[in-house]
């Protein structure tokens, strides 16, 4: 089983910047692709970021993209989100999330057997 553990969040004004982080621990192996999703009360968990740990690659959701960076750190078994020029539609739970298979790394929701418990973010005007 793999364990995950987000934190970083908070609250921050329209333009600034959070780094989130999710610590991955037990069979952290199995863990081939990662992702973070958010959520807002009464919508659908959204994908926002995700990282193949094979090959490195990154993609991002279309309301993030440019303002937010994915990366992993292998020796600390640790997960990013580096979110910058923030606006009050970022606020949501923020979730992450990985998965063992090493030949597919998308963000849709069931793909993923293992979650981190959520940290907020909120960002106000």
């Amino acid at each position: 089983q793999v364990q995950l553990a987000g934190s970083g969040g908070g609250s921050v004004q329209v333009g600034g910047s959070l780094r989130l982080s999710c610590v991955a621990s037990g069979d952290t192996y199995k863990t081939k692709c990662m992702a973070w999703f958010r959520q807002v009360p009464g919508k659908q968990r959204e994908g926002i970021a995700r990282i193949n740990l094979e090959n490195r690659r990154t993609g991002y959701g279309e309301y993030v993209q440019g303002r937010f960076t994915i990366s992993q750190d292998n020796a600390k078994n640790t997960l990013y989100l580096e979110m910058n020029s923030l606006r009050v539609e970022d606020t949501a739970m923020y979730y992450c999330a990985a998965h063992p298979d090493p030949y597919y790394c998308g963000m849709i929701e069931s793909d993923f057997p293992w979650w981190g418990q959520g940290t907020q973010v909120t960002v106000s005007s």
